[in-house]
């Protein structure tokens, strides 16, 4: 009596083809992760810090709180944004929520100001600045604020995600959020 194997052996170009549509599926997989989370409606923030290390910013999406006792939040940032490396051996970080009126400083701290602007990319000279108590810099006018003691930040594929400990926040009473959604922003609307 003969046995067939439980797997059959492929010939090689079968093994060549299977890998090849391994790849096209881990490319459309992330192709379609990305697409799925283009469709989740984001605050707008601008993570920051300042220090020995120097004096960075980025534009983040994903930014969220961990609990409120004690107050902390987390921001994801690319390993290869700066601000990453710079956060983490300033010890701080700052968090801005943006309002409506300020979609050109989320696009200068993303690396792409628009034309005719006269900023540059992650330019500070966008907007107005002020400090709490890390010195970290924090936008004025935005429609709230938090300043960070780092606690922890771990790597997670391509970003790193920063824990902080919240040592001050103060919210704006009359500036609303700004929105980010299908690349492009908007404003919340009460249903």
């Amino acid at each position: 009596m003969t046995i067939a194997p439980h797997h059959p052996v492929q010939p090689a170009t079968a093994r060549a083809d299977f890998a090849g549509r391994e790849r096209t599926t881990a490319r459309a997989a992330r192709a379609d992760f990305i697409a799925a989370m283009g469709n989740a409606a984001t605050g707008v923030t601008v993570v920051t810090t300042e220090g020995p290390a120097g004096r960075f910013a980025q534009t983040v999406s994903a930014m969220c709180s961990v609990t409120a006792d004690p107050p902390s939040l987390l921001v994801c940032v690319n390993e290869r944004s700066p601000l990453a490396a710079a956060a983490v051996r300033n010890g701080h970080f700052g968090v801005s929520i943006l309002s409506l009126g300020q979609a050109h400083v989320s696009d200068v701290f993303a690396g792409r100001p628009a034309p005719g602007t006269g900023h540059a990319p992650y330019d500070f000279d966008c907007a107005d600045w002020q400090t709490l108590d890390t010195g970290s810099p924090l936008l004025r006018d935005a429609a709230a604020v938090f300043d960070c003691h780092l606690t922890d930040a771990v790597v997670s594929g391509t970003h790193r995600v920063l824990f902080g400990a919240v040592t001050a926040s103060t919210v704006s009473t009359s500036d609303r959020p700004l929105v980010h959604h299908a690349r492009t922003y908007g404003a919340h609307r009460p249903l």
